[in-house]
């Protein structure tokens, strides 16, 4: 049996960090997630088998980067870490795909000098979004997007420099 390609691990990986970020009480079995792969899949584009070895893999690859944790050793219970939390916004954002509800989201930011590094990061992070810049400070999209926008803008502490703007109305 080959290697997965990277696409492919990608979403074995962003199917984990979603379905324990969606999960009502923080926390997923292993079980779970490889017998009843459809009832964590809702609102996303998962359509096919989780095989346990590309799961475990995945598992690995998260447990390693320190985005989940193992809670019970005996059931094999999952949990997303802080750091997790914050990769599962940023996938839930990437796969925001839906039809356009004619609205606009504006991301107006004067982040300072001292706080650079997180300035650049939403940047970057803006722009793989699919987010097209009006000006250095001033980024926008059609996505549906805002209030998992602001909550990764919590999440990172720039919340008192940002602004995040949902308007049907733009024009001169």
């Amino acid at each position: 049996m080959g290697k997965l390609p990277d696409s492919k691990k990608k979403k074995v990986t962003n199917f984990i960090l979603l379905a324990l970020e969606k999960s009502i009480d923080g926390y997923v079995r292993y079980d779970d997630l490889i017998h009843k792969p459809k009832y964590y899949a809702w609102g996303s584009s998962w359509d096919y088998p989780l095989k346990k070895v590309s799961l475990a893999k995945a598992l690995q690859r998260l447990r390693k980067g320190g985005f989940i944790e193992l809670i019970d050793d005996k059931e094999l219970m999952l949990r997303l870490t802080d750091k997790g939390k914050e990769k599962a916004i940023l996938a839930q954002l990437q796969y925001s795909e839906k039809k356009w509800d004619g609205k606009y989201r504006i991301v107006i930011f004067d982040i300072p000098e001292k706080r650079r590094a997180a300035r650049d990061l939403l940047r970057h992070n803006l722009k793989s979004w699919g987010f097209t810049p009006w000006q250095q400070s001033v980024w926008v999209t059609k996505k549906n997007c805002t209030k998992l926008l602001r909550k990764y803008i919590e999440n990172i502490g720039i919340e008192d420099w940002v602004l995040v703007i949902e308007s049907d109305n733009i024009g001169r």
